[in-house]
């Protein structure tokens, strides 16, 4: 018998050159990415107490499905303080993390969702290791996290509605776009609320790995992508 992968594989690859999709890609100027080219594209979700689950679960199952489409294109793993397990969510989820920040591998892609107590280590790490990397993502208020950073400084962003007025009281030296699914700055991009994340990793799969790929992606996984993908 089939596992869920191997089948999802031999669906995708009959399917990429069939599926068209439903939204065009915005002619933005925003640079495509070029994966490595004798491994798969690293991608570190930075966790921490109460992260909020799809934040971090939505793009997780974006790049474990793109992965299928385009032989193991993404490898994840989660970094946090220590490497201990975290109560996430509202519903008592426990999660244990891959790596603390001491001993975190290079990452192409940093995500970071919603989540509590952004320690110096773990604001550092952001920095250090964004410095290399191709991508630095946000979703929902983890904008307050990346924003902490000074990365953001002199750029747009967005984050969750609930918190557009909290974010530019708190960061007036960034520009807060209101309303749009995600906002793009070259290497830097935050997504608004929960389900905006989702969107955010099918645009990295689709900056790294085509058009195609998003929306074979997307079109696996049940989802409609939104028209509404506004960049800096």
């Amino acid at each position: 018998m089939l596992t869920r992968r191997e089948v999802l594989g031999t669906a995708l690859a009959g399917a990429v050159s069939t599926i068209v999709p439903s939204i065009a890609v915005a002619q933005d100027g925003v640079s495509k990415l070029a994966p490595p080219s004798n491994g798969p594209v690293n991608v570190a979700v930075v966790v921490g107490r109460d992260a909020a689950v799809i934040d971090f679960a939505g793009p997780w199952e974006v790049f474990g499905d793109a992965s299928v489409a385009k032989n193991n294109g993404f490898e994840l793993f989660m970094v946090s303080d220590e490497k201990k397990p975290i109560n996430v969510g509202a519903s008592g989820m426990t999660i244990v993390p891959h790596y603390d920040f001491s001993s975190a591998p290079q990452p192409n892609v940093i995500l970071m969702g919603a989540q509590r107590e952004h320690t110096p280590a773990k604001i550092e790490w952001i920095k250090a290791a964004g410095q290399r990397a191709d991508l630095i993502l946000s979703v929902c208020t983890g904008a307050f996290l990346l924003a902490q950073t000074g990365l953001l400084d002199g750029l747009t962003a967005t984050t969750h509605h609930d918190f557009y007025d909290q974010f530019a009281k708190q960061f007036p030296n960034v520009t807060l776009i209101r309303g749009p699914r995600y906002v793009e700055n070259g290497k830097l991009a935050t997504a608004g609320g929960l389900s905006s994340g989702i969107e955010l990793a099918l645009r990295t799969v689709e900056r790294y790995y085509g058009t195609s790929a998003a929306a074979t992606t997307a079109y696996y996984m049940e989802y409609n992508r939104s028209a509404n993908r506004p960049t800096a």
